[in-house]
């Protein structure tokens, strides 16, 4: 296996300590293009992977009843200029357990590159996931990131997902989720994306409210700017008694970037409610007459908003 000095040299330049990912007491998971590098399992956690074909199949399974203190960190990064990354990723949290995943993308020096990720998760009944996904990329704008996702959130159960490209130009980014969310559960996805040049985005996220008393939010805000372009779509189907889901959408344009908003609600039980916002716009002139009253330049004080924003 590759030695893991590239990856440690990645985390340290994007601000991550090492040792706290890849240490002997984290469960992690590292892979540079099709080649493994570590995996490491820890009591509780089980973490398998083998690269067969060109893709890396990886599985996480957390045991019954156990809830994990630390980070399990998926690590995927390509460290040449030109390269390609499948990852089919298998999660299973089994009952009553809960844990944090985070996915570090590192593709910071990558000219033209893609990373296809599918996943498939499973959260049986009283179990809790987040999953932390977040990508560092470099500036030429030629990445392509192509997540895909289904997740079962069991009864009970809750799911939170974190997606965040607000680091280097985002290139060409296609997500497709799909979660289905049982009786009692509670599924949140929010993404954060900060597209400029000639960055393309497309976000597709969507929530079925299949069980009774079933809760779920869809929130996403993206940037734009220069020629940018983005399309967002939330959708949310309430389908059963009690279910309550929300679809947030904001958007901010600069430039001659174009963005648009499409957020859909259904509902297919007398008894479920589905409520949907979404706003496009420019930053808030008053917020940025109050930066530039202390010194920012216009400029400046349009990308701290932005930044503010996608925190």
């Amino acid at each position: 296996m590759p030695e893991l000095k590239p990856m440690a040299i990645a985390l340290q330049l994007i601000g991550e300590d090492p040792m706290a990912v890849l240490g002997p007491e984290s469960a992690h998971l590292v892979a540079y293009g099709h080649q493994l590098a570590s995996m490491q399992s820890v009591p509780g956690v089980t973490v398998l992977a083998r690269s067969e074909k060109g893709v890396i199949h990886a599985r996480v399974v957390v045991a019954e009843g156990r809830k994990v203190v630390q980070p399990v960190h998926l690590c995927f990064g390509l460290f040449e200029r030109f390269g390609t990354q499948v990852v089919e990723l298998d999660v299973t949290l089994e009952p009553g357990s809960s844990v944090t995943l985070w996915s570090h993308c590192l593709f910071t020096q990558a000219e033209k590159a893609t990373h296809a990720m599918t996943a498939r998760i499973e959260i049986q009944a009283d179990a809790a996931l987040i999953y932390q996904e977040v990508h560092y990329h470099g500036v030429s704008g030629g990445i392509e990131v192509l997540p895909r996702a289904t997740v079962k959130v069991g009864p009970r159960a809750r799911y939170k997902a974190d997606f965040s490209l607000v680091q280097g130009r985002v290139g060409t980014l296609d997500i497709d989720y799909t979660v289905d969310v049982a009786e009692h559960a509670v599924a949140e996805l929010i993404s954060k994306v900060y597209g400029f040049g000639s960055d393309s985005i497309l976000i597709r996220e969507q929530v079925n409210l299949n069980g009774e008393g079933a809760r779920g939010l869809v929130k996403t805000r993206v940037a734009a700017r220069e020629h940018a372009t983005a399309v967002v779509i939330g959708v949310t189907h309430g389908n059963a008694a009690g279910a309550r889901g929300h679809v947030d959408c904001m958007e901010i344009v600069r430039d001659h970037a174009v963005v648009s908003a499409i957020p859909e609600v259904k509902v297919t039980h007398p008894q479920a409610k589905v409520t949907h916002e979404a706003a496009i716009g420019s930053v808030d002139s008053k917020q940025l007459e109050t930066l530039m009253a202390r010194g920012l330049d216009p400029e400046s004080a349009v990308d701290l908003i932005i930044r503010g924003m996608l925190t």
